[in-house]
């Protein structure tokens, strides 16, 4: 009787809510796809999508919600193409393995509601454990708890002994990522497996990386042929891919097999910069978390060797992310939030600014450029007919300057009000 009653409660609050009519009002609003702005709009919201955009006094309802934003700038909800939010630097690798395993999804819904609080309502969430990730989109998906659209990845896909396997153990405890794979037929399997199991986007750690042990990030550790198997074994099943990529190497093998988006990029060199923009792939370059890495990192009990390849390529990144944006190459804004804390993730804008963007183009990599490489025009990425009616509203012009973008005064998703700091 009790498992009766409670699949009966999940059912009701599983359940659709009957279609909501939503007027959202505000001081202006800016049109990322033409780069506008639009004074006094008033955007109708129907069952969490955009129906109708017009002005202040043209464009009104008689029975629904309101939520009126005045003196205040609407832009699109934020996209980070690149998290982990079952991550946080602040918890040791030592703390770490103290933790029951289902202790990291309940982490991973506290940040979520972090990102979502900053203004970001969508993350692309690349690689979990025990597809944590998957779960938490779930909760978020059937009205549980709040927080942001999340594209799961579950488990990153690589090579064994590689950045996406388990590399701080010894041969005694047998731990490998239940991602790894070797050899072109073994990767076609996993991209399968994974996608089985809910991932919407498949991650392949292509090269070495700053946080793992044994391994280099300029190290290219997955062949071509390799690369391209995961690419077209995704594709087929209308799932992008992602590359996690530092070297120069890998990141050029990894465009030319078909790869979505390039995460990190730290190495590019002009060759790999042409090749991008040649073949249309996007860069995700967390050019500011290094910042937090160097100043909090071995106080969190970051290792010196891990510290030190830090060090070594975030100057070079970030020259690299110059270099990219000036040649044209699509850029999106990819944090790498949970190697700093979630709520800082939206001082990336800053950074990219300071290395060549112009306000907007920063925006656009974290609103429409992002929802492009998403392959979700249609859903997010700007106000637009259509689109969910996921918005931030900020002070000032954040054409003008991004520093608006960093302190979201309210967040609405899906005509929701979900945040309010005003």
């Amino acid at each position: 009787m009790k498992a009766i009653v409670l699949a009966a409660a999940a059912a009701l609050i599983a359940a659709p809510a009957a279609a909501e009519t939503v007027l959202i009002t505000a001081e202006r609003m800016v049109d990322v796809l033409t780069g506008r702005t639009v004074e006094k709009p008033a955007i109708l919201v129907e069952d969490g999508r955009i129906r109708q955009i017009g002005t202040q006094g043209t464009l009104t309802i008689t029975d629904g919600k309101r939520i009126d934003l005045p003196g205040l700038t609407l832009v699109p909800g934020f996209i980070d193409m690149h998290v982990h939010l079952t991550g946080d630097p602040r918890i040791s690798p030592m703390d770490s393995l103290l933790k029951s395993d289902s202790y990291w999804p309940v982490l991973g819904a506290v940040q979520a509601r972090k990102m979502l609080d900053t203004g970001f309502t969508t993350v692309r969430n690349v690689g979990s454990g025990n597809f944590d990730d998957i779960a938490i989109k779930q909760a978020i998906d059937d009205g549980w708890v709040t927080g942001p659209r999340i594209v799961p990845a579950g488990y990153a896909l690589g090579a064994t002994g590689g950045h996406c396997d388990e590399t701080f153990f010894p041969p005694s405890f047998e731990r490998t990522s239940r991602g790894v794979a070797d050899g072109v037929d073994a990767l076609r399997a996993k991209v399968r497996e994974i996608r089985k199991y809910g991932a919407e986007v498949i991650k392949v750690c292509a090269t070495g990386g700053v946080f793992s042990r044994n391994t280099e990030p300029g190290q290219q550790q997955l062949r071509e042929e390799e690369l391209k198997a995961i690419a077209d074994e995704a594709h087929m099943w209308g799932v992008k891919v992602a590359a996690h990529a530092h070297g120069t190497s890998g990141i050029k093998a990894a465009i030319r097999a078909g790869i979505d988006t390039i995460e990190h990029a730290s190495l590019i060199d002009d060759e790999g910069i042409k090749l991008a923009k040649e073949r249309g792939a996007f860069l995700s370059m967390d050019i500011y978390n290094t910042d937090y890495t160097q100043s909090e990192g071995k106080k969190n009990g970051v290792l010196e060797d891990n510290l030190r390849k830090d060090r070594e390529v975030a100057d070079v990144q970030r020259e690299g992310f110059r270099r990219a944006n000036a040649a044209g190459v699509r850029m999106v804004f990819g944090s790498d939030a949970g190697v700093m804390p979630h709520d800082m993730a939206v001082n990336q804008f800053a950074v990219m600014t300071r290395f060549g963007m112009t306000p907007l183009q920063a925006l656009r990599a974290a609103t429409s450029t992002a929802a492009e490489a998403l392959g979700r025009e249609k859903d997010v990425g700007a106000i637009a007919v259509g689109r969910f009616a996921d918005m931030v509203a900020v002070s000032g012009d954040p054409l003008a300057s991004v520093d608006p973008l960093l302190g979201a005064k309210a967040v609405v998703k899906g005509g929701v009000l979900v945040t309010d700091r005003r």
